[in-house]
């Protein structure tokens, strides 16, 4: 999937589109990607002297493909939007630079009602730079 139909997908866009393609979606999963422009505003003041991406948006990124996985996935949400819920055993362990590629790995592992629980793991090449557990809900935006 492409940056269009992403955007057909879920309710986000730039500044705060934190996805440019989605690489695969399968049952219970998808991968995503996101190359981290060094032009990001964010940059010039979150340590503007050694800029890194703030882990928050690690955070988001994940959650923006668990939408994506949902919407795409059939799962009925009729006009209801996916938002955050809960935030679990969050560990960031390496940081992000500009101009550095996300891999955005989500698996749902239980879906309860209209509550959506998945795993996140966030990497640049072969490093882990965060894993977390979340949760979303369908609700009226």
């Amino acid at each position: 999937m492409n940056l269009d139909d992403i955007k057909a997908c879920i309710p986000h866009r730039e500044p705060f589109l934190w996805l440019d393609e989605i690489v695969a979606l399968e049952e219970n999963s998808i991968h995503a990607r996101k190359v981290i422009s060094p032009d990001l505003d964010l940059f010039q003041g979150h340590y503007p002297d050694h800029p890194i991406l703030p882990g928050v948006i690690l955070c988001e990124a994940a959650m923006q493909a668990s939408a994506v996985f949902i919407a795409k996935s059939g799962i009925e949400t009729g006009d209801k939007v996916p938002v955050a819920t809960r935030l679990n055993n969050t560990k960031f362990r390496r940081m992000v630079k500009p101009g550095e590629t996300l891999d955005i790995h989500v698996t749902l592992t239980e879906k309860l009602g209209s509550a959506y629980f998945f795993t996140g793991k966030i990497s640049v090449g072969k490093e882990t730079a965060a894993r977390m557990e979340f949760a979303v809900t369908a609700t009226n935006g």
